[in-house]
């Protein structure tokens, strides 16, 4: 199996997540809301990392519109949408990458929109 490309360093990407924890955290009076580039950054590399930890084609992660992805080992999928899909909004997919957000909780709470029998990442949340 091929070894996931990566486009944003992994060092870049661990600090956009940690400035992304310290921005949404507890509640202080003067913060400034995590910048749209800050998201960005933490998305693109939290959906490589899940990747680079489950290598495959058979799960599509949607976090629009930031980014999306392949992963898990699997039957893979070449057109149309694939049988195992996974949605959210950027708030939530980091929220569950940190572990501010249950799997669970998320998808009975309807955050995360998940479609097929593999369509479940609680094993590999948090990173």
């Amino acid at each position: 199996m091929a070894v996931a490309r990566r486009r944003i360093d992994v060092d870049e990407g661990r600090a956009a997540l940690a400035a992304w924890q310290s921005a949404v955290g507890p509640a202080v009076e003067d913060a400034t809301p995590p910048s749209r580039s800050l998201i960005a950054t933490a998305v693109r590399y939290s959906l490589e990392e899940v990747t680079a930890r489950a290598p495959g084609n058979s799960v599509e992660v949607r976090v629009p519109p930031y980014g999306v992805t392949q992963c898990v080992e699997g039957p893979r999928h070449t057109r149309g949408t694939p049988p195992n899909v996974i949605e959210c909004d950027a708030a939530t997919w980091l929220e569950l990458v940190t572990g501010q957000l249950s799997w669970a909780d998320a998808v009975d709470v309807g955050r995360v929109a998940a479609s097929g029998l593999r369509a479940d990442l609680s094993e590999l949340l948090p990173l």
